[in-house]
């Protein structure tokens, strides 16, 4: 399957649009006239200059160089006059949607956000596809991998795009792709923002909502001394578990590498072609395991990944008896994944809603993130439901530990002292020595309409970085989407590794299931 299928590009951009220094001389008149010129440069007064966050910098490095993608079905088909309208009433008003990134650094300068006037068109992008392709479905996956293969969005106006595939597939009447430089923010602020741009259907004029916890109310009789020493066993506890993650950390991204198996990339696939797949599993699926682990719908999640990652390396693994075979995975195969933590809370979504409509940007924002080292046992266990009860073991050990704040503050400290260069290293170092990138967004849990097109699935995932394998879950409505990053050279059936994961979750409900009738 060829990553860069012919027909299957996008078109050729706009030249990019000159950059005018605002003449502040010439008055409010003249002010005005600047303001009108389409495509030129201004910086808005309050806001002239914003320096970029050490995050921001680093996703420029030549081997760091991050875009998110969310591929988005649509109900029906497109109307790009109102995605066009709907974009500059809502997601343009951003700052950081509406500005470019200097990022000269000669004689002392430093890197900065400087606002300006978005020409829509310059954003928008409509490929020359055929429409009446014999697989559809095909063309617009070659397309979206294609994406990961193209040239970087130019510097010279703001680092996003939209792809306008206005044709039928298998899935939605018609497909939209936000491309999104990573620079902009993490991938949960940029999710939150993008949903702060749709509208329910049932409500056009209300923001998505989310899912919430409920969490148990705390007994109000509990004997004060036992709670005094739980807390001060659980600090501890969090101490111990912090100092033991942050020497694993510093281990990995000295010598501590993973196995050599097909998800592990290295050095050199950053600059490798990405192919995107993506499949639906019903939300209430998992919320049965959940419910009969008693556990998170995350940690049921990271019981599914495992499962299925051991699926795929057993198949993958054809030499030696089944026993050898099992004897061999249970010891020897060390899968980690690196989990991006947003050490600030994600600005909400009406808080963005808001902050658009209002054109100033009061909610916290930026790249602001730690990592966080998570194992995925390649095992084999009789009960399927003893991956997630190991999932929600692993879930709950990471929750006693502050790895994550940890991680960013060395990170910080080591851009003060060495610069961004050396923090780009280490991170890509830490990164070729583990195995895959997780993460599991939520989503609305009603339909939303993106600028008055209903929306059948969001499917966000990532390329630029230094790892074969990405997996990404999101939730919406009633559906999770199981999202899968692969580099092609290393997993030539990505499709077989997504039915995998699905057919571990498949097992694990069943066990939930008889566990259920059993009780």
């Amino acid at each position: 399957m060829s990553s860069e299928p012919s027909g299957a590009l996008p078109r050729r951009r706009p030249s990019p649009i000159a950059i005018k220094k605002r003449n502040d001389g010439g008055g409010e008149e003249g002010k005005e006239e600047e303001k009108e010129k389409k495509g030129s440069w201004m910086e808005y007064e309050g806001e002239a200059e914003q320096p970029l966050s050490p995050a921001a910098r680093l996703f420029h490095q030549p081997r760091f160089n991050c875009y998110i993608v969310a591929e988005m079905g649509i109900g029906t088909p497109i109307d790009v006059a109102a995605i066009k309208a709907g974009l500059l009433s809502t997601l343009v008003l951003h700052p950081r949607f509406s500005s470019v990134q200097i990022l000269d650094e000669s004689k002392g300068k430093k890197p900065k956000w400087v606002r300006t006037n978005v020409v829509i068109d310059n954003h928008i992008v409509i490929p020359n596809l055929d429409p009446n392709s014999n697989n559809p479905d095909q063309l617009v996956e070659d397309y979206v991998a294609s994406l990961s293969n193209s040239p970087a969005i130019d510097l010279s106006r703001p680092l996003w795009d939209l792809h306008i595939l206005n044709f039928q597939t298998s899935k939605a009447s018609s497909v939209v792709i936000l491309r999104i430089h990573h620079s902009l923010g993490d991938g949960t602020s940029l999710m939150s923002l993008l949903l702060a741009c749709t509208r329910k259907t049932s409500n056009p004029d209300s923001p998505p909502s989310l899912p919430f916890s409920h969490h148990p109310p705390r007994s109000r009789h509990r004997n004060h001394l036992f709670a005094m020493l739980a807390a001060l066993w659980a600090f501890l506890l969090l101490i111990f578990h912090s100092f033991v993650d942050l020497i694993i950390f510093t281990a990995t991204a000295v010598f501590l590498n993973d196995s050599d198996t097909p998800f592990k990339g290295g050095d050199g696939t950053e600059r490798h072609p990405k192919r995107f797949v993506h499949q639906s599993v019903y939300l209430d699926d998992i919320k049965i395991v959940k419910n009969a682990v008693g556990c998170t719908v995350n940690d049921v999640l990271l019981g599914v990944t495992s499962a299925g990652l051991t699926r795929y390396l057993y198949r993958k693994n054809e030499s030696g008896n089944e026993k050898e075979k099992k004897k061999r995975f249970e010891s020897n195969i060390r899968v980690r994944s690196t989990v991006l933590v947003n050490i600030r809370p994600s600005p909400g979504i009406h808080a963005l809603a808001d902050m658009m409509q209002a054109g100033k940007c009061d909610a916290k924002w930026g790249n602001l993130m730690g990592y966080m080292i998570l194992p995925f046992p390649i095992a084999f266990h009789r009960d399927p439901l003893d991956y997630v009860r190991k999932g929600k073991a692993i879930a709950d050990r990471k929750k006693s530990s502050l790895e994550a704040i940890f991680t960013y503050t060395c990170a910080y400290v080591m851009m003060k002292l060495f610069g961004v260069k050396a923090t780009a290293a280490l991170s890509h170092r830490l990164l070729c020595h583990t195995s895959l990138s997780f993460s599991n967004i939520i989503g609305p849990v009603e339909e939303i309409g993106f600028y008055g097109h209903p929306l059948l699935y969001i499917a966000p995932s990532v390329y630029g970085h230094p790892q074969a394998l990405t997996v990404h879950y999101q939730s919406y409505m009633n559906k999770m989407e199981i999202v899968l990053a692969v580099d092609e050279s290393l997993i030539p059936d990505p499709h077989r590794l997504l039915d995998d994961l699905a057919e571990s979750l498949q097992l694990i409900k069943d066990a939930a299931i008889a566990v259920k009738s059993v009780g």
